[in-house]
């Protein structure tokens, strides 16, 4: 304990004995590892990214191509078909008809499986034609409720609004197209090509023409117990001479014919041989008409001129391009809103596109065309384009089985189109057995003809006229009737006071007469367009698919009219109205207008890709534009 006691105390002497420093332990300060540059940060996060794009990207093409293979091992596969059950009608069908022709009662596929023979059993639909409303009723009815059977001349149906871009090479025709025995599989139906000619109401036989294998036209009745007639329309001449020099621009062939004058025209232009003269003519494009079509077209040829025969023509052949629009109305566009117009032929003027307006065609010859424009002291002057390139899109007419069916009943008047009802059934033809949507058909807007079947509904006291309580029960059927007059009978008071000219609160035939002739002219028909084609083909097909799951009902309650039983009448909701003017797009949604450059180009391209009627189009489409964007168009002439 001594020893320990002078050790401590030696060591408090020697800490604290006079002019000695004490010796203090520093504390430690960890080293922080000198900061890596800014640089090499950045460089080792994109590195790191960049390995999992890279590793995410092998994986994904690791996986897309195992599942091809997958794909193809189940696909590749050895199918033996023998003895398929065949009716001997099918094979050789009865004579019947008022011109003796074969009654096809049963065609080739229906004995093939039990589907089938189930399907034989049931009404037969028979839908004429492979377009918008066409389509659109196959892609809404429901398997199972008809035997559905498609007459149309082509195999495809064509996405119509991109045929401009087809018939420059911006989009390929192949994107455009959906064969139509795919489209009609899921409904197990069946095709037969060939063109409808007549129709037999009486006996429910369609005429139809096919041409055989060594080219020679036979003719041959399909029987139907519905019949949809969906055939488009032609284009309308105007009576105007030489049209047999124009181009029109409605089927696939059209396109590719535009695309082969267009390319030979550029070719022509750059051999040695070809004079000034020649050269400008060759290099003068015209369309006539200035709707969609023909507005879409001019625009697509002078992004063609800019995009690609800048690049691998001679420069001489873009300066001598022209391109003119001859429009018979004040401006382009007309039915879309003033704004629009008025910035397509902005944008049009800018690019140097000449627009002719308040211009007639007077006639088209191979080297030009000749038009009239009216001064204002109202003389007629006459003026010519030289031009070897000339596009028809003005206006539509009947096609050939429209016009027939049209003779065939005594009230169709219609000068463009078969005129239907409300509920799109052929006027004049029997109840519940003809349809008629698209283009070749327009819905009835004559009140006056209803006026006899409207005063025996309204006038209950019977005395020969219509009091207030009485017409505006009349305004009820009538909207029922022709729904497209409920904007014009909004009103009814005051509609009724308007017209009640001896202010005896009551309507006569004559006051009557006059009021429904009034409201009909302001009624506007509905557009030739795509949009109504749809629109009337899923309203057809969701009716035919309540007639057929309620007939049984409807026949045990002895109900007359079917399909007033099962749904309203057609409602068109206009969802609006776009075009593609080079590099730019227009919107008309009725009260909103949207016009702009890339972004609304690129919000057109959207709702075309979307409208597509399969996956395959839309990736076909998709390929082609993205291959236009980095290669550009095809300049071969195939």
């Amino acid at each position: 304990m001594a020893a320990q006691a002078a050790r401590a105390w030696s060591k408090y002497r020697s800490f604290h004995a006079p002019g000695s420093t004490p010796e203090r332990t520093k504390p430690v300060i960890p080293l922080e590892p000198r900061p890596r540059p800014r640089f090499l940060r950045r460089s080792l996060l994109v590195a790191k990214y960049t390995s999992y794009l890279v590793l995410s990207a092998t994986a994904g093409l690791f996986a897309l191509g195992a599942t091809i293979f997958i794909h193809d091992a189940f696909t590749y596969t050895d199918k033996h078909v023998e003895r398929v059950p065949v009716s001997p009608i099918a094979l050789h069908p009865e004579r019947g008809g008022p011109k003796n022709l074969p009654v096809v009662n049963v065609l080739l596929a229906d004995e093939e499986d039990e589907e089938f023979r189930k399907l034989n059993e049931k009404p037969k639909l028979v839908i004429v034609g492979g377009g918008w409303g066409a389509v659109s009723v196959l892609q809404h009815l429901s398997l199972g409720d008809y035997h559905v059977t498609v007459v149309t001349a082509e195999t495809f149906t064509t996405f119509t609004p991109l045929l401009p871009s087809a018939a420059v090479g911006t989009v390929q025709v192949r994107s455009l197209i959906e064969p139509m025995r795919k489209i009609i599989a899921r409904l197990r139906g069946q095709m037969i090509c060939g063109k409808a000619t007549d129709l037999v109401m009486s006996q429910r036989l369609l005429e139809v023409e096919t041409v055989g294998s060594d080219g020679n036209v036979q003719r041959i009745y399909v029987p139907y117990d519905k019949l949809i007639i969906a055939v488009g329309s032609v284009s309308s001449t105007h009576g105007v001479p030489g049209l047999e020099h124009c181009f029109q621009l409605k089927t696939i062939s059209d396109a590719q014919a535009i695309r082969r004058r267009i390319m030979d025209n550029f070719e022509a232009a750059t051999l040695p041989t070809t004079s000034p003269e020649e050269r400008k003519r060759l290099l003068s494009f015209v369309v006539c008409g200035g709707g969609p079509t023909g507005v879409e077209t001019a625009a697509e040829i002078y992004d063609f001129c800019q995009e690609d025969i800048m690049n691998y023509f001679p420069k001489l052949c873009r300066e001598e391009v022209s391109i003119h629009v001859i429009q018979s109305r004040e401006h382009i566009l007309n039915t879309y809103s003033d704004a629009i117009s008025k910035y397509a032929e902005d944008k049009f003027r800018r690019d140097k596109v000449d627009l002719i307006t308040s211009a007639r065609v007077r006639s088209v010859h191979h080297d030009r065309v000749v038009y009239t424009l009216r001064s204002p002291d109202g003389t007629v002057i006459e003026h010519e384009i030289p031009a070897n390139f000339v596009l028809w899109s003005t206006g539509i007419a009947m096609n050939p089985l429209t016009k027939r069916i049209s003779d065939l009943l005594p009230n169709q008047v219609h000068k463009k189109a078969i005129e239907v009802d409300a509920h799109l059934r052929v006027k004049g033809a029997p109840l519940g057995e003809v349809y008629a949507i698209g283009d070749c058909a327009t819905i009835e807007t004559s009140l006056v003809s209803h006026l006899l079947e409207l005063v025996d509904e309204a006038d209950k006291d019977k005395n020969g006229k219509i009091d207030f309580d009485e017409f505006d029960f009349m305004v009820s059927r009538i909207k029922l009737r022709i729904p497209m007059a409920e904007t014009h009978l909004q009103k009814v008071r005051t509609l009724f006071d308007l017209y009640d000219s001896d202010a005896d609160n009551s309507l006569t035939l004559n006051e009557l007469c006059m009021l429904l002739e009034e409201i009909g002219n302001k009624i506007t028909a509905l557009p030739a367009t795509a949009q109504v084609a749809s629109q009337q083909g899923k309203y057809l097909a969701r009716k035919l698919g309540k007639l057929a799951s309620q007939h049984e009902v409807l026949e045990a309650n002895n109900v007359k009219d079917l399909d007033e039983a099962v749904t309203g009448p057609f409602r068109y909701k206009h969802l609006g109205n776009l075009a593609y003017i080079g590099n730019a797009a227009v919107f008309d949604l009725g009260q909103l207008s949207i016009m702009g450059g890339l972004a609304a180009m690129y919000a057109w391209r959207s709702v075309y890709w979307s409208e597509h009627v399969s996956a395959r189009t839309r990736a076909l489409l998709m390929i082609d534009w993205i291959i236009r964007g980095v290669w550009g168009r095809d300049l071969s002439r195939l």
